[in-house]
């Protein structure tokens, strides 16, 4: 199985009826909080370059409405498609998607042109994406410096992104976490960038393996953290994924802490399984819906 470091090394809103797709949640206290249930699309990585449309239309056919986007690849494409055939795909699977996963490692680690991500922000709105989302730091470009270049390359990505009615953002693994200073890396980007133009993809279960309290992060940067990836901790291999419910992650806390995080989209990842990948995807919307947004 491909590893999502080395694959990610390798984005029109649905219009009309689509948009009143049902929502898998619901706020106890207020009806129009009602979110989505979204996935991001890596975690079908075995399927989506065999057989692109069967994959979306399982998706949907597993209730999810929303899919977060990555395999974008400089030329302009995903899986061999472009933008628009990408789109069409999407949207005759009855999903629309809000986030794509975006990572063009000239511009953002070696000067390169700006050009490559003005080519991106075109492919995102091409697809009626929200949000183009630095995915990860790749090991070879973490340097001391890392997170003074980052923060002004988000900043300036983000003024680019905001041209086409988009904005970044930059989602963790464990090692932002770690110490640089007198705070980790992730405090700094989160410090460092406008928050009118820069929001954050929690990783909730990277956010735990480095020993972080989601609910604590949420009130320490208020509203920033716009997005999540839900994925829970196996209980007995905490090294391993498994679906949302069944591990060591008490989901039904963090989302009553939405508001306080600035939640607008969610996305179930897994990364590894145990049980067949598409009753996996499935199993795991099922108790998403029984939880309540807070």
């Amino acid at each position: 199985m491909t590893s999502r470091r080395s694959f990610l090394q390798q984005s029109v809103l649905l219009a009309g009826g689509a948009m009143l797709a049902p929502s898998c949640m619901t706020s106890a206290a207020n009806s129009s909080a009602e979110k989505p249930c979204g996935i991001q699309l890596y975690t079908l990585r075995d399927f989506v370059g065999k057989d692109l449309k069967g994959t979306l239309d399982k998706i949907a056919a597993a209730g999810y409405t929303d899919v977060e986007t990555f395999g974008w690849e400089p030329g302009n494409t995903f899986f061999g498609k472009t933008p628009a055939e990408f789109s069409a795909l999407i949207k005759n699977a009855g999903l629309k998607t809000t986030s794509g996963h975006y990572l063009p490692e000239k511009y953002l680690f070696q000067n390169g042109s700006s050009d490559e991500w003005k080519q991106i922000a075109e492919a995102a709105a091409t697809l009626g994406q929200e949000y183009t989302t630095v995915p990860w730091i790749p090991d070879q470009f973490r340097t001391p410096e890392v997170y003074k270049a980052m923060a002004e390359k988000l900043n300036e990505a983000a003024e680019i992104s905001k041209k086409a009615g988009i904005k970044v953002a930059y989602h963790n693994h464990d090692f932002e976490f770690a110490p640089v200073g007198d705070a980790f890396g992730l405090d700094y980007l989160l410090k460092n960038t406008s928050p009118d133009l820069v929001d954050f993809e929690l990783d909730i279960y990277w956010a735990v393996v480095a020993k972080k309290d989601p609910i604590d992060l949420f009130k320490q940067y208020k509203g920033r953290f716009a997005m999540w990836h839900v994925k829970d901790m196996h209980r007995e291999v905490p090294t391993k994924n498994t679906e949302v419910g069944s591990g060591s992650i008490d989901y039904k806390a963090i989302f009553k802490h939405a508001s306080t995080s600035g939640l607008k989209h969610f996305y179930v990842e897994q990364e590894n399984f145990d049980m067949e990948a598409f009753a996996s995807i499935k199993k795991s919307y099922d108790y998403i819906k029984t939880l309540k947004l807070g």
